[in-house]
């Protein structure tokens, strides 16, 4: 397939479909390209040359219906883009499969830049490092401050028992790839497991909240907040939680898994966990946990990735090193949890 005929986007096919749903919508012939090759839902970037939108699609051949929800995904966006949470604005959802091979949505596109490591944040110096990775925060403020009820999503999850599912989720995870010994992680999800907190009223929760998964106008505002798969009715906290741990100093040179808080300028977890408090008006006291959790959560997915490594399933670079990383996340986890 040429590059404006990505695989997996049959343009002429989409283009029928738009014309038919939202006639007048596109002016010129599509093309189209893949903006990430990623680990999960596949996005793509096409344009009529005037205007631009998003198509989000399940990777080619997967299995899975659950992990790759597109009516999800395509309904918390629908629901939060009226309110201050900034979204892209939806344009279709279509589960009709002869179309692309699977059901999928398409978005407006929005511009602003996902930063992903602390060197890409370097040309933006301290201080706009710093209000970027605060706003960070205001949106997750804004994010949780929805009423789901309000804007349709009373029904998008079940928040009882939220905390001890997701732990007992994640365990099962790890079950699944344990292929060697792995000092304190039984330990830590152990631990985890007796401090269960107590949750706060539910929330809409991202589920995967960080930079890289906002986009950053050039007035270093967020522009939108993008990847909702892992979305849900739940603890707001789980999402401090991950903000935290990303924003923690992993120790370690050349790491294969990103983390921006290196960056110049980059506001402390302390900083954000206090800014999070005063603008949402939540108890964060129990924020160790949270954060904890989000340590042994990524130790499990690093496992998982480990362990297809080491069956020869997941080649590219960097991949090598993944395994060496686990032991880091469980131990900052086992520290966090004693410290809170």
């Amino acid at each position: 397939m040429s590059p404006d005929h990505p695989p997996g986007l049959d343009l002429d096919r989409l283009r029928g479909l738009l014309d038919r749903e939202r006639p007048g919508l596109v002016h010129g012939p599509l093309s189209g390209r893949l903006i990430e090759g990623g680990r999960s839902n596949l996005t793509y970037a096409v344009t009529d040359g005037t205007s631009k939108w998003v198509v989000r699609r399940p990777p080619l051949g997967h299995v899975l219906a659950t992990a790759h929800d597109m009516r999800r995904e395509h309904r918390v966006i629908s629901a939060l883009h009226p309110t201050n949470v900034p979204v892209p604005r939806p344009v279709l959802l279509c589960e009709d499969e002869e179309v692309l091979g699977s059901s999928f949505y398409v978005m407006e596109f929005v511009d602003g830049t996902p930063y992903r490591t602390a060197d890409q944040l370097a040309p933006l110096g301290p201080e706009r490092t710093r209000g970027a990775v605060l706003s960070l925060v205001d949106t997750l403020v804004e994010l949780h401050a929805v009423d789901p009820a309000e804007v349709g999503l009373g029904d998008f999850g079940r928040p009882e028992g939220f905390l001890d599912r997701q732990l007992r989720r994640w365990g099962k995870q790890l079950d699944a790839s344990r292929n060697r010994e792995l000092a304190g992680i039984d330990e830590l999800h152990a631990a985890l497991g007796r401090q269960l907190p107590h949750s706060p009223a539910p929330a809409v929760v991202h589920g995967d909240y960080r930079l890289d998964n906002v986009l950053i106008g050039e007035d270093d505002k967020i522009k939108a907040i993008l990847d909702w798969e892992m979305s849900t009715l739940g603890d707001p906290l789980t999402d401090l939680g991950l903000l935290v741990m990303y924003s923690m100093p992993l120790g370690m040179t050349d790491s294969p898994v990103s983390t921006t808080a290196e960056a110049a300028g980059h506001p402390s977890p302390a900083e954000l966990i206090e800014r999070y408090a005063s603008r949402s008006g939540r108890d964060v006291s129990a924020v160790s946990w949270y954060t904890a959790f989000a340590w042994f959560k990524l130790a499990v997915i690093l496992e998982g990735i480990h362990y297809r490594y080491t069956l020869g399933q997941t080649v590219g670079q960097g991949f090598d090193r993944i395994g060496d990383l686990v032991p880091v996340f469980i131990g900052h986890g086992l520290t966090t949890l004693q410290e809170g």
